[in-house]
């Protein structure tokens, strides 16, 4: 290629006439055809980058949703244990053996329990009066409380159980004529709302208490045993001291009320009133 090019610069020189002087040739020119270093220019193409591949990313494995909160301790209770009430806030579920009764909801005042009997225990009084009965759940467990106070040389009497509607109108009317409504609405319910009408309460005393119904029954030995064997038994004590702000009512040591072992044991255990335990208690 390069000999091709000398020759036509020959060519060149001799058309152009001798008289032409050799130093007006650009020898840089010459260099380029006689340089056995010099390379052709080639136009390099531009090569194109291969794109780099992004290295696939294993997918994320879905995570648990998390629990939703819980108040800590809660009860799982079966729901036809909850109170249903009307637009009155009348208890329509008067059989529930776990019925709340407060100063907010009431039971139809011609409400009877359907299975009162007379508990085999030792009463204040003589006589076959209405408050000797309970529904037969509650006596029985009483029965068995009583047996085991006994067991312990523990002497405890009944005083007073089921009361109808009509029994706690004349008691709280006498109560409100003779100390005014404030007092009386502290230590007495208004009819429909006692639950004494449940057939589920039992008022206990002993001798050491005159068998009186006062809150010195706490302070006796015998008030002392059953408020720490009352829950072994299915009880509670429905009224207990510094509970008034919840319950509605004074402190009531003599007062027991049945809801069965397994929640009585849970309201011992986390030192409950029934109105505290519906607050944890959630519906199975």
């Amino acid at each position: 290629m390069k000999k091709k090019h000398f020759s036509v610069l020959v060519i060149l020189l001799l058309l152009t006439g001798c008289s032409n002087q050799l130093d007006d040739v650009n020898w840089k020119f010459w260099e380029y055809f006689t340089n056995d270093t010099a390379e052709e220019v080639v136009e390099e193409t531009p090569i194109e980058e291969e794109p780099v591949e992004e290295e696939e990313q294993p997918e994320e494995s879905p995570q648990p949703e998390a629990p939703p909160e819980t108040i800590e301790n809660q009860y799982v209770l079966e729901e036809p244990f909850f109170t249903v009430l009307n637009e009155e806030k009348v208890i329509e579920n008067t059989e529930n053996l776990l019925v709340l009764v407060n100063k907010n909801q009431s039971l139809p005042a011609d409400y009877v329990p359907s299975d009162l009997t007379i508990p085999d225990v030792p009463f204040s009084f003589e006589g076959d009066y209405e408050k000797k009965y309970l529904r037969e759940a509650a006596a029985r467990a009483l029965e068995e409380l009583f047996a085991a106070a006994e067991a312990e040389n523990v002497e405890i009497f009944a005083v007073s159980g089921y009361r109808s509607y009509e029994t706690q109108y004349g008691i709280y009317n006498t109560y409100l004529k003779k100390w005014g409504e404030e007092k009386t609405n502290a230590v007495s319910a208004i009819p429909g709302h006692s639950e004494h009408q449940t057939g589920l309460a039992m008022d206990i005393s002993s001798r050491s208490a005159a068998l009186d119904l006062t809150e010195e029954f706490g302070e006796t030995p015998e008030g002392k045993w059953v408020k720490e064997h009352a829950s072994e038994h299915g009880f509670i004590i429905r009224y207990p001291q510094d509970g008034e702000v919840i319950t509605g009512y004074q402190y009531e040591p003599w007062h027991l009320r049945y809801v069965g072992k397994e929640v009585a044991a849970y309201m011992d255990e986390h030192d409950l009133t029934l109105e505290e335990f519906f607050d944890r208690a959630i519906k199975q």
